[in-house]
């Protein structure tokens, strides 16, 4: 092979390598614009009441259900944050905040209904969150259902 062939097989190997490299750019930067950001976020909204019932019956089902706010109208429902520590149960609201549309002043308050099978003999207590303190800790109403 001569020498003109070796320059031409060279040229064309990186040229080759500048194009990959140029389609990596491409891909990595396209990756990170703006259009793959999510529309919307999840916020946790304060629990306005707490109807609970005056007592459980062990093995049953009871119904308890709180009431919150939607702030405006870019707020919806998303689900009710249930979580077990040991005999308490915390209890939030879990709303959907759209982050593209245009918020119309609609406050409104929900109700919201849930069902707990009654499976501790051990009375419960239901934590139902109000919001955060000025420290930024969690503020909590607690309320004790006895378990008949």
């Amino acid at each position: 092979m001569d020498i003109q062939h070796l320059y031409i097989n060279l040229k064309i190997k990186m040229m080759l390598k500048k194009i990959t490299i140029l389609c990596f750019v491409i891909v990595v930067l396209s990756s990170c614009s703006n259009d793959n950001e999510p529309s919307y976020t999840y916020e946790f909204l304060t629990i306005d009441e707490a109807i609970v019932p005056a007592s459980f019956k062990f093995g049953e089902r009871d119904t308890i259900a709180i009431k919150y706010t939607l702030n405006n109208g870019c707020y919806s429902f998303d689900n009710l944050y249930y979580e077990y520590q040991d005999t308490a149960r915390i209890v939030a609201v879990r709303a959907l905040l759209s982050l593209e549309d245009v918020c119309t002043e609609n406050i409104r308050q929900e109700e919201y209904k849930f069902v707990v099978n009654v499976t501790q003999k051990e009375d419960y207590l239901f934590k139902f969150w109000k919001g955060k303190d000025s420290n930024g800790e969690s503020i909590f109403e607690e309320i004790v259902v006895p378990v008949n």
